[in-house]
């Protein structure tokens, strides 16, 4: 019986808590929107085209893609999750795909459970992406963890996730957040793969968009408000009364992803960038490409298909793409470039 190390075992229930809170219990946005219901695209009743001629393949990161979608960072460090990384990459991998693992700290605790993020064997093909807490950097972590973790996923972008009011909610937290901009900068001078910031949950704005860009970041996925609250999380983990009223009161605290797209567009016009936060189906995907994104990321939905089975995620995946090629075809677009058309997507009165 393999005797884990105290602080490995920590991360590890975490991580099952996590996944069981996330399935269980109501943990969504109770009051905040991800503000893409402000938004609607110009119908064409004549669209002139061939629904089998269009075409929804893309490019990330210089990495060819079948559909501008993410699976976006949820899990590992478990057998459940182990399974659950599986059916996602098989799925990924027939469909073209891109996928962020959980973040990897359980697994740089204790090496053993690598295998729980391993994924290379059913995806070959696809942008894979590793994904570890950047204040880790102020907690000893440094550029050998970061390249540990790409080159055991054999990942082709390193994710530094963002997430103050998770690390200020959960109990025990990792709250020093002092001098990481330049740490993060170190790394992106240093990894020889690109470096993708990402929040989890509570946006973006464009100052920090700018601040993250300066420090060499190459991508940014907002990851906004308006979906699976993590402060919502924490405070159902939570044990200290204070800690599970800190979860309550901040639950909706952040900003919606549209808006996060939106400055983030005004500021890098030529920024890779990923919307992720509340997307719940391919409407919502086509209305963050039409914002500026490239790419849109989905966790929820994704991890509730997957705990059910392999067949439920490949439905996923073909109800996704058959609504992201339903925009298309009922706005005359015949590729995505088309979605960001002006006056294709407008805001609606409030």
């Amino acid at each position: 019986m393999t005797v884990l190390p105290a602080q490995s075992h920590d991360t590890q229930t975490r991580k099952a808590d996590h996944l069981r809170i996330c399935l269980q219990e109501n943990v969504q946005c109770a009051q905040l929107t991800t503000g893409l219901e402000r938004y609607r695209f110009r119908h064409a009743c004549l669209p002139e085209l061939d629904w089998q001629d269009i075409g929804l393949n893309t490019q990330f990161l210089g990495k060819p893609l079948g559909a501008p979608l993410l699976i976006s960072s949820m899990t590992g460090g478990t057998a459940e999750a182990h399974q659950i990384n599986q059916r996602l990459a098989t799925v990924a991998q027939h469909y073209g795909l891109a996928m962020g693992v959980g973040s990897q700290r359980v697994a740089v605790e204790n090496p053993d459970l690598m295998g729980t993020f391993k994924v290379r064997s059913q995806a070959p093909d696809i942008l894979l992406l590793a994904n570890l807490g950047a204040v880790q950097l102020n907690y000893s972590y440094g550029l050998d963890q970061c390249r540990r973790v790409v080159d055991r996923l054999e990942a082709d972008a390193l994710i530094l996730h963002l997430n103050p009011l998770q690390e200020a909610v959960q109990t025990g937290g990792d709250t020093n957040f002092k001098g990481l901009l330049h740490k993060i900068e170190q790394v992106c001078a240093a990894l020889p793969v690109p470096v993708i910031a990402k929040e989890v949950g509570n946006g973006i704005s464009a100052p920090m968009v700018q601040r993250l860009l300066d420090a060499g970041i190459t991508a940014v996925d907002v990851a906004g408000a308006g979906g699976t609250s993590w402060a919502r999380v924490e405070s159902e983990r939570a044990q200290d009364p204070v800690q599970r009223r800190l979860g309550q009161t901040f639950a909706d605290w952040g900003l919606p992803t549209a808006d996060c797209i939106v400055q983030a567009r005004q500021v890098a016009p030529t920024l890779p960038l990923i919307a992720s936060g509340g997307l719940r189906n391919g409407l919502d995907v086509a209305k963050t490409l039409a914002l500026g994104a490239d790419l849109a990321g989905l966790a929820f939905p994704f991890l509730k298909a997957a705990s059910q089975s392999e067949a439920a995620v490949a439905a996923l995946a073909e109800v996704l793409i058959a609504e992201i090629t339903t925009v298309l075809f009922c706005t005359g677009q015949a590729s995505l470039a088309g979605l960001r058309q002006p006056g294709l997507l407008s805001q609606t009165a409030t």
